[in-house]
């Protein structure tokens, strides 16, 4: 059976030449004769298997020496925790930018672990911006300010970060390695894998060591940036497939030319989905322009009884997974590294296809 187009949120499309030298390995990993699921983590080939991704990863942003790199567990909702119990104090102050879905998730936990100041929102208009940078207001004496770069949910991104005076934290969980970024200018980078980097359940954090050793005492051990670094990320049994798979992508990565390369093909693939967009009647999507993700595609019908016609077609024509998030409506195309042009090709054709039906 030929594969169909997956444009969901996470756990998002997979390269298929990762998939299948995967499959390849599965049952004999390197003439071990065993799966790399099997062996363990504290082989010396596993332990090859890990260095390995960390200096790929490290390639593939420029990430220098200033910074601990760091494969978790959790994905990106544990580090909504791990931040402020890391970086913040229970007195202190931190500051957030308040965008969407995903930022009021993190403020929320934040929350149970030191005093947050809203720093930006843009709740007032559903979110159909991004805050600018310069509207951003810090509280007094706060250890970081944290926002998230790329809305998931919303569809909305804000892609270039100035210099700032206090710590930059931020969740780059569905745009991490989709263009290029300046990681001098953060003091923390984190993320779930499940979008551009390989299977969920593996999260990843760079950090500056500077910041090290100032977890709150009540900190788990687990959740200890200073001890996960100190245990090379494997104070216990680690997801070694998923980092095993995350390997395989940022090689992949590696070999189509990079981030920077990989960058010019999703602006391409965006801004051939938004422009069919906003030229039609028939469709919309209301974030405003300079704000758009180009992960990320949320877009609605004029006739909203349409949808699960929309649904059930779209499905029937192998493009999967395009239902909007509950709080959103509508419809959202998130695509990622591993989905290739055609997809979107596949989408607009089979867009124009529905409109042409029931306009």
């Amino acid at each position: 059976m030929p594969r169909k187009f997956n444009f969901g949120a996470g756990p998002a499309t997979m390269p298929e030449s990762v998939l299948t030298e995967v499959q390849e390995e599965l049952l004999d990993w390197n003439g071990l004769g065993l799966s790399v699921m099997e062996i363990s983590h504290r082989s010396p080939e596993f332990i090859e298997i890990a260095k390995q991704a960390e200096s790929d990863f490290r390639d593939l942003l420029s990430i220098s020496d200033e910074y601990a790199v760091l494969f978790t567990h959790g994905g990106a909702t544990m580090q909504n925790a791990m931040v402020p119990l890391n970086l913040a104090s229970p007195e202190g102050n931190v500051d957030y930018v308040n965008s969407g879905h995903w930022a009021k998730r993190s403020i929320k936990e934040a929350e149970r672990y030191t005093n947050v100041n809203i720093a930006a929102t843009s709740e007032e208009e559903d979110f159909k911006y991004f805050p600018a940078q310069d509207s951003w207001i810090f509280s007094d004496n706060s250890s970081y300010v944290h926002y998230t770069p790329n809305e998931t949910i919303g569809g909305l991104c804000l892609r270039t970060l100035h210099d700032c005076e206090i710590p930059v934290v931020a969740d780059y969980s569905s745009g991490i390695l989709s263009e290029p970024i300046d990681v001098s200018k953060f003091s923390l980078i984190y993320g779930g894998a499940q979008k551009n980097i390989g299977p969920s359940g593996l999260g990843f954090v760079i950090v500056k060591k500077d910041l090290l050793g100032k977890a709150q005492s009540i900190t788990p051990n687990l959740l200890n940036y200073t001890l996960i670094n100190e245990g090379e990320s494997m104070s216990n049994t680690p997801p070694t497939f998923a980092w095993y798979v995350a390997g395989k992508v940022f090689k992949w990565l590696k070999s189509m030319g990079g981030v920077e390369a990989i960058s010019i093909i999703n602006n391409r693939k965006a801004n051939k989905l938004y422009d069919y967009i906003d030229s039609s009647d028939f469709y919309s999507n209301n974030i405003n322009i300079e704000n758009r993700s180009i992960m990320n595609v949320p877009f609605l019908l004029g006739n909203e009884d349409l949808n699960d016609k929309f649904l059930e077609f779209s499905k029937e024509a192998g493009l999967l997974a395009l239902k909007g998030h509950r709080s959103v409506g509508g419809m959202r195309a998130s695509i990622y590294n591993g989905l290739p042009e055609e997809a979107v090709d596949a989408l607009i054709e089979f867009m124009d296809f529905f409109q042409k039906e029931y306009s």
